[in-house]
């Protein structure tokens, strides 16, 4: 399938339109998550499919925060952390209009879609890392340990560590990606972790795996 490509690139993106233009283009790079021979012997990545009503005293809580880039990325019950040495990737706009995603090389490292907001602004922040690769499991090898309730915590480069929590998991097949519920505008600070998911199929893995999550603290690192 050949992605769209966003027809214009602001400083900031953040509008609805932008954001469904731009997914296309982030679903066809994920379909690009290749396990090849090395990922063979890997268990398939599969989550249990749940979610949970935001709280009412939850919700809107946290002030939302000023523009500050992800430095780290730590979520405890998958094994995740990808620690000062590995600093988070910004992730843009390959040349042909899809985005980029981490390199085999780097897959043990998570990325940032730097077109999008920052995690602790108004909307959803974008992260994006491998399962596996035809190097072995890289840095979401674990994903499936994830539930609804854990805590992912983000190190922004203003020193302030923003905390969100899962609120649902879902496993969809990438030719029905949800677009508008990833990318499209939220009242309040957001995050979505996407990887692949599923059997293999001629060295691919067909599915995303999404984790949705809101911001529930802010506090000096």
């Amino acid at each position: 399938m050949k992605p769209a490509r966003p027809t214009r690139r602001p400083a900031r993106p953040r509008t609805a339109s932008l954001a469904a233009a731009a997914v296309l283009a982030v679903v066809s790079a994920l379909a690009g998550c290749s396990a090849g021979s090395g990922g063979e012997g890997t268990p398939p990545p599969h989550v249990v499919e749940a979610s949970a009503p935001v709280p009412a005293a939850q919700a809107g809580s946290v002030r939302p925060l000023a523009r500050s880039l992800p430095v780290r990325v730590r979520m405890p019950s998958t094994g995740v952390d990808t620690g000062p040495g590995g600093p988070v990737l910004r992730l843009g706009l390959a040349a042909d209009g899809t985005v980029e995603v981490p390199s085999e090389a780097e897959a043990d490292r998570i990325g940032w879609y730097d077109k999008g907001v920052t995690p602790g602004e108004t909307g959803p922040a974008i992260l994006i890392g491998h399962f596996d690769t035809a190097r072995g499991p890289a840095v979401l090898k674990d994903v499936a340990k994830a539930r609804v309730g854990d805590e992912i915590t983000v190190t922004r480069a203003d020193g302030t560590d923003v905390v969100f929590r899962v609120r649902e998991l879902e496993q969809v097949d990438k030719k029905t990606f949800p677009t508008a519920k990833v990318y499209g505008d939220t009242t309040r600070p957001e995050l979505r972790l996407i990887t692949c998911g599923g059997e293999l199929a001629g060295g691919h893995r067909p599915d995303n795996i999404i984790l949705y999550a809101d911001l529930v603290a802010a506090r000096a690192a």
